[in-house]
């Protein structure tokens, strides 16, 4: 078998590694065989059923390895070879390598075979038929010859050509010295004419059919990695993936760092260990460097002959580097290393292209998740802080009175809200009391009332009644006008040596005053609406308010609320209202008995109400129960 050049005389070869295709039929000649010119076997013309099976062979199947066992049967029934061996060309290497044999050693498909190189090199290079009679008589082939097997005598190699491309080689060897005849030439030159038709065609077929399998497989994983929003995560199953499609021992992600303008080392497996390194690379720094900057794929079949190549891992041989493109920016690379050379080729390099595309977008997306996330943990930490300071700008406790009880709760729709309370102390016997909603949700209106709280407390000192209160802080929101913003509130004084309340509104909803008809526990509650009215603050300039008066009796209750409470909703979009409101307070066993105890009924109803549904509104009661 022709693999090196070597002198006439026969050598062994020692090989390390295994081929990972055996064959039977391994060859053991016979010494005391001889031949002689009447002894040898005689071709019988071509005949036409032969012709039909060899075609039927050829064009039954495109299993390249059935093609190839089927011609290797129907050679042997004319030709009584002992060796057979088909060797198709790498374009890329322009290499021989062995891709059906019988007869030979297992090592020997290990080979790799230049053009011009041994007898079948020297077919392939010189695009013809080589016939030797004796391997072992000195002569242009023989000086070329290696001896793969050191009984081989005589040997016969034909060339596969289609479209004047040669593909391959046919090769057959005897032990006996002129085995082979000009007859066996050229029906194996015919057989090697239909063959090279029908493995082009194999080859085609297996190529296509392998690259639908591989888009199958990248349309499976681009479906998985878009589904993962955690970065480590994607790219540890990126590379577990993309096993599926190209077999690698080292793969390595670098993403490009904005600040520093480098690539910078973020996940590595090395033999399918992850592995934990300090890498970073400038654009144009080696082949990774080279992929980004140049923005396009590069393939180094042995690194060793690349000048760009910057030695990280002693072991490797060939390497691709795929740059990730994102929007038209290189955000980072893929990098695949293996030990052997020419390990990687152009179907590698494109099934990477095409799977990099959307890893480039899975990368992008989860890093935009990390970001949306960790802003979003600051957020929540700011909010904490925000609602912190929000329930220290509210009153700690209602105030102690001698003839009534004063209770308050502030439930918040989100972590901070919009509504607000106070209570103002006026001297002795003396409290306004203070209830506000402000216009939107959240921190834009948490900042508004905190706003809004400032300016009160800074106009308590005045004592001013509750319609001039209301007044004054309007004046105070125009100079400090916000488009679209805008607060309602009721303030309302209550005298302690008279028992009265007098109040005001700015369009803030109206409180309930419930009392006992007979003045007894027993007694029927009324419920009506302390009905005042105004404009909302911070939306009119030079506005004036009304006031009423109410006289309270031993038993009243006074509830002031805000439009959370009434416009709270179930499931079923309803509103829970203030008739409802009524006939709780009316109902309920406890609601007069204690200011607290009102509280707790009215928010426990409207949380039964709300089961199920989101809560959209903050919801605040203040209640004033006359001893």
């Amino acid at each position: 078998m022709p693999f090196s050049k070597q002198p006439a005389r026969a050598r062994k070869l020692s090989l390390g590694e295994q081929a990972e295709h055996t064959f039977e039929g391994d060859y053991r000649p016979d010494p005391t065989r001889q031949v002689s010119p009447e002894s040898r076997p005689r071709v019988e013309p071509l005949q036409v059923d032969f012709l039909q099976r060899l075609a039927d062979a050829l064009n039954s199947t495109l299993d390249l390895n059935t093609l190839m066992h089927r011609v290797a049967d129907l050679v042997r029934a004319v030709i009584d070879y002992r060796i057979l061996a088909i060797l198709l060309l790498n374009d890329r290497t322009q290499e021989l390598w062995m891709r059906f044999q019988t007869g030979h050693t297992p090592e020997i498909e290990r080979l790799r075979i230049r053009l011009g190189r041994g007898i079948t090199g020297q077919a392939a290079l010189q695009r013809h038929s080589i016939l030797i009679e004796d391997v072992g008589t000195p002569g242009n082939y023989i000086d070329n010859y290696i001896a793969a097997n050191a009984e081989v005598r005589s040997e016969l190699a034909v060339p596969l050509i289609v479209k004047n491309k040669v593909i391959g080689i046919i090769d057959i060897q005897s032990e006996i010295p002129g085995f082979f005849t000009l007859e066996h030439q050229r029906l194996l030159e015919l057989v090697a004419s239909r063959m090279a038709v029908a493995v082009e065609n194999a080859r085609l077929y297996t190529r296509v059919s392998r690259q639908a399998e591989t888009l199958t497989v990248l349309g499976e994983i681009s479906r998985e990695i878009t589904s993962i929003l955690d970065l480590d995560d994607l790219l540890e199953r990126i590379g577990q993936l993309l096993k599926r499609v190209i077999d690698f021992q080292m793969f390595t992600i670098l993403l490009w760092n904005e600040r520093s303008e480098r690539l910078e080392h973020r996940f590595s497996t090395r033999y399918g260990d992850r592995i934990e390194r300090e890498r970073v690379v400038a654009l144009g720094e080696g082949l990774i460097g080279t992929a980004a900057e140049q923005r396009t794929p590069i393939l180094a079949s042995d690194i060793r002959k690349d000048a760009r190549y910057v030695a990280e891992n002693p072991e490797t041989r060939s390497e691709l580097s795929v740059p990730l493109i994102y929007k038209g920016r290189v955000i980072g690379v893929i990098d695949l290393e293996h030990t052997r050379l020419n390990y990687y080729n152009e179907d590698h390099q494109r099934t990477l292209s095409t799977l990099a595309a959307q890893v480039a977008v899975s990368i992008a997306n989860a890093r935009l998740y990390q970001r949306i996330h960790e802003e979003e943990q600051r957020m929540e930490r700011d909010l904490e802080m925000a609602r912190e300071v929000q329930q220290r700008l509210l009153p700690a406790a209602p105030p102690r009175m001698h003839n009534v009880e004063i209770a308050a709760q502030f439930n918040p729709a989100r972590s901070i809200g919009g509504d607000l309370y106070d209570f103002l102390d006026y001297g002795p016997g003396l409290v306004a009391v203070a209830i506000g909603d402000v216009s939107g949700k959240a921190a834009p209106a948490a900042l508004y009332a905190a706003l809004v709280s400032g300016i009160l407390r800074s106009l308590t000192p005045q004592r001013l009644t509750p319609a001039a209160l209301l007044a004054a802080l309007n004046d105070q929101l125009q100079q400090r006008k916000l488009d679209a913003q805008y607060v309602t509130m009721l303030i309302c004084l209550w005298d302690d040596n008279a028992r009265t309340l007098t109040l005001a509104n700015a369009g803030s909803v109206q409180p309930l005053h419930l009392s006992r008809s007979a003045g007894t526990l027993t007694s029927a509650i009324s419920v009506r609406t302390l009905r005042a009215e105004g404009f909302p603050l911070g939306l009119f300039p030079n506005v004036t308010y009304d006031e009423i008066t109410v006289r309270a009796k031993p038993g009243d209750l006074f509830v002031f609320f805000s439009d959370g409470i009434v416009d709270a909703q179930n499931l079923h979009g309803e509103m829970y209202g203030t008739d409802r409101l009524c006939t709780l307070l009316q109902r309920h066993p406890s609601a007069g008995r204690s200011a607290g105890s009102a509280i707790a009924a009215i928010l426990e109803a409207i949380s039964i109400f709300q089961a199920g549904s989101e809560h959209f509104d903050d919801e605040t009661v203040i209640t004033l129960q006359v001893n």
